[in-house]
């Protein structure tokens, strides 16, 4: 999950500071790579099932605003590092 965090990151700097044809791109492979995660999300079980739905789940973030991603991200990471696996954030 982390790679994909890095390289949602580095495509929201592309789609800030790009051009409309390059946003229009990004926009493009990240819409891809959501579907492809769910055709794999089909055919998987368990973990790896969970796995693929946290990670379409995370590029619709990006999809729904990447100027916000980083942001996001990072406040999502700060959140798993203070939350114990048997405990639920309040």
């Amino acid at each position: 999950m982390a790679s994909l965090e890095r390289t949602l990151v580095a495509l929201a700097d592309v789609y800030e500071a790009g051009t409309l044809e390059q946003k229009q791109r990004c926009r493009g492979e990240v819409i891809e790579a959501r579907q492809h995660a769910l055709w794999a999300q089909a055919r998987l079980q368990g973990d790896d099932r969970r796995e693929r739905e946290a990670m379409r789940e995370t590029m619709l973030v990006w999809l729904e605003n990447p100027s916000v991603f980083r942001a996001w991200a990072e406040a999502r990471r700060r959140l798993r590092a203070t939350v114990t696996p048997n405990s639920a954030p309040e």
